[in-house]
């Protein structure tokens, strides 16, 4: 996938900022305070963007990025049925940052290219595929 893309297309550390600035700090995966990564708003990003131009470079992440911890979540009806949880998985910050850059990338990438045909609404911001039958 990193071969596709052009240098101009790997993000910049511009987005990178306002994605990092944009982005509501919980606790995540790593269980590090939300204030803890507020304080890294001018430093961190130089991190992801390096961090990312070498993940399209290689085309891996770190190991630490992978994991995510899997959590369940009650929806409604009796506690006791497993049915009626949910699985919600928590990733640190960073890597919701990074996720949401990858996807801005490829996404762009897909409208620009016409790689996605028309007729394919369930694939494309926006539409689902029930919009297909009308």
């Amino acid at each position: 996938m990193h071969g596709l893309l052009s240098q101009e297309q790997i993000v910049c550390l511009k987005e990178v900022e306002l994605q990092w600035g944009g982005q509501q700090f919980g606790k995540g995966s790593s269980e590090q305070e939300g204030s803890q990564m507020m304080k890294t708003t001018r430093v961190f990003p130089l991190f992801l963007n390096s961090q990312e131009k070498r993940s399209w470079r290689t085309g891996e992440v770190p190991e630490d990025w992978r994991k995510v911890h899997v959590t369940p979540v009650f929806k409604k009806g009796k506690k006791e049925n497993l049915r009626n949880y949910k699985s919600v998985s928590l990733i640190a910050n960073p890597e919701k940052v990074m996720e949401q850059l990858i996807l801005d990338v490829i996404s762009k990438h897909v409208e620009e290219k016409e790689v996605i045909r028309n007729g394919q609404h369930g694939f494309i911001k926006g539409t689902t595929c029930l919009t297909s039958l009308l």
